[in-house]
């Protein structure tokens, strides 16, 4: 489904960015539904390592706990690498119409989507640190913040959305390149065109014997 606006001028001004406007909203919508999902899945599929609280009041992690922090940010990119293709082909569905915009779209609502899905993880998470750790007794296990650890994971969705609108657009036809023939229309062509010389010489012929027989006659 595409966005119903062609790129001629045939639409009045007016017209065009309400309909712009429309569909933009749409996307915007889709973009947060679609965040709000992933960020369900997102916190649900990630297994947090924990704190564990000493008889001092301090807490301590081992080294595999550490090293399993860095599965927030994996699934997060990962999340990103399945998600955002299919948000950018649908922007350049939509918005295909309006040219270069739509790789900007792409990316935008891939950007929107990833800052939903980030900022909903630490609320479908376990809660707010500080507080889990300040109400917990010794010996008690408190699972770390829900959060990305490195921000530069957020740049994997506009990335990976617009990535299909640039494959796309490298595959289509340019609009000011003249269609291309096949050789079978080619041949088809020939062969019309044969037809109609063979045509006109047998009626040349035709013209000329009925032009001798008046003759005679």
């Amino acid at each position: 489904m595409s966005m119903p606006l062609e790129p001629d001028e045939s639409v009045p001004a007016p017209r065009r960015v309400s309909i712009v406007a429309s569909w933009l909203g749409l996307l915007l919508l889709l973009c947060l539904v679609v965040g709000a999902l992933v960020a369900l899945f997102w916190t649900n599929v990630v297994e947090l390592p924990a704190w564990q609280v000493q008889a001092d009041g301090s807490a301590t992690m081992t080294q595999s706990g550490w090293t399993q922090m860095i599965s927030i940010d994996a699934w997060y990119v990962l999340c990103a690498l399945l998600v955002g293709p299919g948000i950018g082909w649908v922007a350049w569905c939509w918005f295909k119409p309006l040219g270069w915009p739509a790789a900007v779209i792409a990316a935008l609502a891939g950007l929107v989507t990833g800052v939903v899905c980030a900022q909903l993880g630490p609320v479908l998470g376990p809660g707010a640190f500080a507080g889990r750790i300040a109400a917990a007794n010794p010996g008690d296990h408190v699972p770390v913040a829900f959060e990305l650890q490195a921000m530069s994971a957020l740049a994997a969705w506009p990335l990976t959305a617009v990535a299909p609108v640039l494959f796309a657009a490298s595959l289509g036809r340019d609009p000011d390149q003249p269609p291309r023939h096949s050789a079978r229309d080619a041949g088809q062509d020939s062969a019309r065109d044969a037809e109609q010389v063979v045509g006109a010489q047998l009626d040349v012929e035709a013209t000329a014997s009925t032009g001798n027989q008046d003759r005679v006659e």
